[in-house]
């Protein structure tokens, strides 16, 4: 069996204990032998910490993974067979600024959402394709597995804009939502559950479910009425979904789906988190900073549990799946960010979509769904449109093209407020936004 080499970008991270535990619970299947976590200036402290908690882990495991830490990106990438990415350009600082300045103009603020998450775009996008200029000099045949959000317009950006295809979005929200509707439906170790989803990043929905040969669609929303509802991603407030709507909608959304059909009400929650000083990104500093406290502890050599009330739970079953699943064409089914065509029949086949796939060597292959429900539909084209609008913006630093994006995106839709928020935004990001000030 072929050794694996792992390059972990954003490597000091605070999730990297979990990627480490989701390779040492693969290693007969997936043998890692070099995991390189590779970081920036700002982030050496915490990578030395991440790196050191991570060779405790390794020890403990008894397994041949060498971990190596390095701020230099070209020497980790040579060779490698997999690139996972997980990085925050201008770390949580951005996030804040992300989520307080949309809510000054009565906007929602939030990390991969509206403004908030056009600007984390905005930021992010070049440094995905100046990671990609490495990976065509240093390893032209590795998989990069993004994880860095916001993972859809990422995902878009690198398909519409540039030559590199093995590309894959990830994120943990259809893992969460799978776990939902298992424990919705008191699905039991024997029960066999099937899940089809559909949608974009951060829009998904559960379009089809079967458990042991049965639809059981209608049965998971008659239950979700009967029981309340409510659904596990740590960083959206859950507000209850009202019988006769749940009713007549008919389908299970991720919860992000509540920022556009519960607007005011996420909105009100927004602003009462912030005027207390607890917007989510000052929630995961604290989180953060606790953490960091506790992977110091030199008798730690294990992942803290912790770890899971940050927003990522379950990334090293969605990111260590996928990579195991590549490395050995399993076919099993996984859902992954990658290009539509045709599986969802009513979107364009050419964009990327948030979609169960069939996970192969050659990489992922959609699994048709079918449309999108009429009452989904509307909403995720309008998304799209200002997602790849957004991409363009990220090349090409126009400000008259970052209004239109702004302004058409569901949680801003005013041409006035969207100006007043992208002025503030960019002088607030400017360091990092070096298209817009050429």
């Amino acid at each position: 069996m072929k050794s694996v080499k792992i390059v972990t970008i954003g490597g000091g991270s605070s999730y990297t204990p979990e990627l480490i535990e989701g390779f040492i619970k693969r290693y007969d299947e997936l043998p890692v032998r070099e995991l390189w976590l590779v970081d920036i200036e700002e982030g050496k402290h915490k990578l030395e910490i991440v790196g050191n908690l991570a060779k405790r882990m390794v020890k403990k495991a008894g397994i041949p993974m060498k971990i190596y830490m390095t701020l230099d990106r070209q020497e980790a990438l040579k060779d490698a067979d997999f690139v996972t990415t997980q990085f925050r350009v201008g770390q949580l600082d951005a996030r804040e600024k992300d989520e307080l300045i949309p809510l000054k103009y009565g906007v929602i603020g939030q990390e991969t959402n509206g403004p908030g998450g056009m600007f984390k775009a905005l930021r992010t996008i070049p440094v995905i394709f100046d990671i990609i200029k490495d990976c065509e000099k240093l390893c032209p045949n590795a998989w990069i597995i993004s994880f860095t959000n916001p993972s859809g317009i990422n995902a878009e950006a690198v398909f519409r804009h540039t030559g590199w295809k093995k590309f894959i979005g990830l994120c943990n929200g259809p893992v969460n939502m799978i776990k939902d509707i298992e424990h919705i439906l008191n699905v039991q170790d024997n029960d066999e559950l099937d899940v089809k989803i559909g949608g974009i990043n951060h829009m998904i929905y559960a379009l089809d479910i079967t458990l042991n040969g049965e639809n059981a669609n209608r049965k998971l929303i008659d239950t979700m009425i009967d029981q309340g509802n409510s659904e596990s991603l740590k960083n959206i407030v859950d507000i209850p979904w009202s019988k006769e709507f749940l009713n007549s909608y008919g389908y299970l959304g991720i919860g992000y789906l509540r920022y556009y059909l519960q607007k005011q009400q996420m909105l009100e929650h927004c602003q009462e988190d912030a005027a207390k000083g607890q917007c989510r990104a000052q929630v995961v500093k604290k989180v953060e900073k606790e953490l960091f406290e506790k992977y110091k502890d030199e008798n730690l050599d294990v992942k803290p549990k912790e770890l899971e009330q940050r927003g990522g739970a379950y990334y090293s079953d969605a990111a260590c799946n996928l990579i195991s699943s590549l490395y050995n064409d399993k076919g099993d089914i996984q859902v992954v960010d990658t290009l539509n065509k045709g599986a969802i029949s009513n979107m364009p086949a050419d964009v990327v979509v948030e979609v169960s796939c069939k996970i192969t060597k050659d990489g992922p292959v959609p699994i048709p769904v079918g449309e999108l429900p009429l009452q989904t539909v509307g909403l995720i084209h309008q998304l799209k449109a200002f997602e790849i609008l957004t991409t363009n913006v990220a090349l090409s630093g126009n400000y008259d093209d970052a209004l239109v994006a702004m302004t058409i995106n569901p949680l801003v839709q005013s041409e006035i407020t969207a100006k007043k928020i992208l002025d503030e935004m960019l002088e607030a990001h400017k360091k990092y936004l070096p298209q817009f000030y050429k």
